[in-house]
């Protein structure tokens, strides 16, 4: 599938801002995880990209070390607490993911898209995710730091309703849509909402 003419453009301009001008925010956030645990300070993931190409998603981690314990198990919980102090600051605002400005550097994503999926061993919500309806739509497009179901949905819809609203972008993709999600994505990050469980944005915003 074809993307908007300006979309690669102005991923590659906007993660070579983003990281010139969050150096300074990069130190800080490592020192911060390492001081509160001596763990590492990224976490990496084995993802689906584009046409179900594997890369690999780098984030600050954001919680305990999984070197220090059990490995952990793919559950998603409301106030987890395996996640750390530092990495509730993190999640809340976004920061965890400022690595994937790597990500969308390399081209293996975008600012806006789909999210990529971990379909590493373990992970209950996104077994067989090809069979999924939507998904042969959905894989056509780079996947990205942040998207429609992001920023209006549920942060615990089911991978099926997330589907909808990721096809939904896919179908009406154009450069100012991707303008208006990241805006609207960089409003949530100012309000620290992105921890929380309803919707982030009203429908209509």
């Amino acid at each position: 599938m074809k993307e908007p003419f300006l979309k690669r453009p102005f991923d590659i301009f906007l993660s070579l801002l983003g990281l010139i001008i969050s150096l300074p925010l990069w130190i800080i956030i490592a020192l911060a995880i390492y001081l509160e645990d001596r763990g590492p300070i990224f976490f990496k993931t084995k993802v689906c990209g584009r046409y179900d190409k594997d890369f690999w998603q780098i984030k600050f981690r954001s919680m305990i070390d999984p070197g220090k314990g059990k490995k952990h198990e793919m559950i998603f919980l409301e106030n987890d607490p395996r996640v750390t102090k530092v990495g509730r600051i993190l999640r809340a605002t976004a920061m965890d993911e400022l690595p994937q400005l790597i990500n969308i550097l390399k081209g293996d994503m975008s600012f806006v898209g789909p999210r990529p999926i971990d379909r590493s061993e373990g992970n209950p919500r996104y077994k067989d995710v090809s069979e999924i309806p939507g998904y042969e739509i959905r894989r056509q497009v780079r996947p990205g730091l942040t998207g429609i179901a992001q920023v209006y949905a549920d942060k615990y819809i089911s991978p099926k309703n997330k589907f909808r609203y990721d096809n939904l972008y896919v179908k009406n993709m154009s450069f100012w849509l991707d303008v208006k999600i990241f805006l609207l994505s960089l409003w949530v990050t100012l309000k620290m909402g992105w921890e929380r469980s309803g919707r982030k944005v009203k429908k209509g915003s």
